[in-house]
């Protein structure tokens, strides 16, 4: 069930504080542990608070660590973002949300507050970041300076934008709308929507936008002169002291902010006799201009009042600090109590909050982004420690890979080599690894080689091996490395950057062999595409399988997809979809789809269908409407390895896709096969899914 919910706008000041605030009560009244996270603050450097963050934690009192509440502030954002690493920046976002929700049992995260950014790119940014969480979204929108058309029109561009990236919008609200346009605002809304979208409309709430002293102090960098205990007043409106006092006084309203040059003795004593009179109504402060301060007896005067506002002192005359008190955008902060109260107040008053909630917590997403599937392999391989073992010590890339994973602290390594070139390869190479975290064995002088050329000869002697034949093989790292997972000495191989498919997989085949019931040994690929993760096969070791093995296949590959968190909907892949193909290759597909329905009834599965109605909703729907795979398959059977290799190839090259893998599906122990095209990272991501699959095989 869902477990967090991500509150994003399209736009600055849409009052989703309101909305952050009553949504964190509501849910610590549902459970005991909620969790804060915002991915970008706006300050530009880390020592320097955010209000946001400030404020939930210290209103609710949450146990959070306020710099384990964000991921990254927002120059660092724009930096990393234009040097093209916006890669590092999900990856970071995801792994700080994911060790806060750990420790919580529902997660708030609140999205970016469009200051200094173009709308269309933070607008994309917030949908993306939702997205690599995998969590949905409430839409929060603000009615300011829009006609209705205009408003609607906006809410659904933005909720069509989150739908069009697959990111589930659970409720919209929309703030700061006048009270007489409640109803016709939410009916608008509501009408184009789907009905199962939550609507509620908040309307604007004048207090919630004026600012307070302490943000005046702050915007025009100000001195407080007196009352600094009640900074936190807030003010409705400013008026600028120029006239005499007589003609002033009429000018005063409720909570008014005065500015006035800091000679003007007779409208600041004026202006603080009026705020103890009855008749007239209270000020909220005072602004000096001109850097000037007020006399001595002037001073010693106020002192001694028993009743005093926030005199300010600013160097700046009055027509500029007018200005700049004029764009004041007033914020949320943790000091400011009335406002956050009135904030929870109008929440639970115009927010239907059961309703919100049952939507939240029964939402379920079955989708898996490729950066979240990323990082839970690396939380499964961190979880239970194994040991793997890389043959091709010779070859640059498995030692850059080695050296990462041991940086990394993921997985325990043995390099097999000669100990001295492995050495001179890391100082060649420029790389800053501790080379005794990692074991080197150089296979024929090790002390294991007797017993495994003997162990060999034992196991292969019925076959016609003789022991000088075992001595000879067993100076081959791949059946070394191979004879190290069967003794135990090692959890899993990788191998094949410097060798072919067979040289890696044979040793495997003759002693370490299949599991009980399987006969065939198949590969997957686990292919990272831009919105999801599909699982294709066979795309390395069959040929030409026929219907039993295919079968075998698809089974193998489901039962890969559920141990790595995926729920599967497997695709028979053929030119075919439906009742309406014939010929001996489809049958082949036919077949093995009805093989599976009969020992796997447990499986969803669907075949033949072609590629396209596999994976496209639209199409899906139209060839085969009653499918509950059609359009939203995972789990790709390609029905030999020709189309399997090559549509893999395909993908990978045109969409630029993660191909990880291929992960080999079938024997007792784990033993993978790289490309020897293999890049450094295909090498550390095999090496974690080997990790992973020593996990299930104990």
């Amino acid at each position: 069930m869902n477990k967090a919910i991500y509150i994003a706008t399209s736009e600055a000041n849409s009052g989703k504080s309101i909305v952050a605030l009553g949504l964190m009560r509501m849910l610590l009244g549902k459970t005991a542990k909620v969790g804060y996270f915002r991915p970008i603050i706006d300050a530009d450097k880390k020592g320097k608070k955010d209000n946001h963050i400030s404020t939930i934690i210290s209103h609710f009192n949450l146990d959070i660590n306020p710099n384990e509440a964000f991921a990254f502030t927002r120059s660092e954002y724009i930096k990393k973002r234009n040097e093209g690493k916006e890669g590092e920046v999900f990856d970071m976002i995801i792994e700080k949300y994911k060790a806060l929700e750990e420790k919580n049992d529902f997660m708030l995260v609140e999205g970016t507050d469009f200051s200094g950014e173009g709308t269309a790119i933070e607008l994309d940014a917030n949908i993306l970041i939702a997205k690599n969480l995998g969590i949905p979204a409430i839409i929060v929108s603000s009615g300011v300076d829009k006609t209705l058309e205009e408003f609607v029109n906006g809410v659904h561009i933005t909720y069509d934008s989150f739908k069009e990236k697959e990111v589930e919008v659970l409720a919209v609200i929309a703030n700061k709308v006048q009270e007489k346009n409640i109803k016709i605002a939410r009916d608008g809304i509501q009408k184009n929507l789907p009905k199962d979208v939550f609507v509620s409309v908040i309307p604007l709430i004048t207090s919630l936008n004026n600012p307070t002293i302490k943000e005046v102090a702050k915007a025009i960098d100000a001195k407080v002169l007196f009352g600094k205990e009640h900074i936190n007043n807030q003010s409705s409106k400013f008026i600028v002291g120029a006239m005499q006092l007589r003609n002033y006084l009429g000018h005063l309203c409720e909570n008014c902010l005065i500015i006035t040059p800091g000679d003007r003795a007779d409208i600041i004593l004026g202006a603080l006799q009026a705020n103890i009179s009855s008749n007239y109504p209270k000020i909220s402060g005072i602004v000096l201009t001109g850097g000037i301060t007020p006399e001595k007896p002037i001073i010693k005067l106020i002192d001694g009042l028993a009743q005093v506002v926030p005199i300010l002192t600013v160097k700046e005359g009055t027509f500029a600090v007018a200005n700049k008190i004029g764009a004041i955008r007033s914020h949320m902060y943790a000091e400011n109590k009335e406002k956050i109260t009135t904030s929870l107040n109008v929440f639970d008053k115009y927010v239907e909050v059961e309703k919100l909630n049952e939507k939240l917590i029964t939402f379920k997403n079955d989708s898996i982004t490729p950066r979240m599937f990323q990082y839970n392999l690396l939380k499964r391989a961190k979880q239970q420690r194994k040991h793997i073992v890389l043959p091709e010590g010779n070859d640059d890339r498995i030692i850059t890979a080695a050296a990462r994973l041991v940086q990394m602290d993921i997985v325990d390594l043995t390099v097999l080599g000669d100990y001295d070139k492995i050495v001179d390869s890391i100082t060649r190479l420029g790389l800053t690894v501790d080379i005794n975290k990692f074991n080197i064995i150089d296979p024929v002088s090790s002390d294991y080689f007797k017993d495994f050329a003997n162990t060999l000869f034992e196991l292969r002697k019925n076959k016609g091996l003789t022991i000088d034949m075992a001595e000879d093989l067993m100076g081959d790292v791949s059946y070394f490395g191979t004879m190290m997972v069967y003794k135990g000495l090692a959890d899993g191989m990788v191998s094949g950057a410097a060798h072919t498919t067979q040289h890696t997989i044979l040793p495997a085949l003759q002693f370490i062999k299949t599991r009980p019931g399987v006969s065939v040994v198949s590969s997957i690929f686990f292919m990272c595409l831009e919105d999801r993760v599909s699982v294709f096969g066979d795309c390395a070791i069959n040929p030409n399988p026929n219907s039993e093995q295919l079968a075998e296949i698809a089974i193998s590959s489901a039962d890969s997809s559920i141990n790595f968190g995926m729920d599967p909907k497997i695709a028979m892949l053929s030119y075919s979809s439906g009742a309406s193909g014939k010929g001996a290759d489809v049958d082949i597909v036919r077949r093995a789809t009805e093989i599976i329905k009969e020992k796997r009834p447990d499986l969803k599965v669907e075949g033949p269908i072609q590629y396209d109605a596999a994976v496209d909703a639209k199409i899906g729907k139209s060839k085969l409407p009653e499918s509950e795979v059609a359009g939203q398959a995972n789990v790709l059977i390609f029905p030999d390895l020709n189309t399997g290799n090559n549509t893999y190839k395909a993908v990978q090259r045109e969409t630029g896709a993660l191909a990880i893998g291929p992960m080999l599906q079938g024997l007792n122990k784990p033993v993978n096969d790289l490309s020897r095209g293999c890049t450094i990272d295909d090498i550390f991501n095999t090496v974690i899914l080997t990790a992973i699959q020593a996990q299930g095989i104990e």
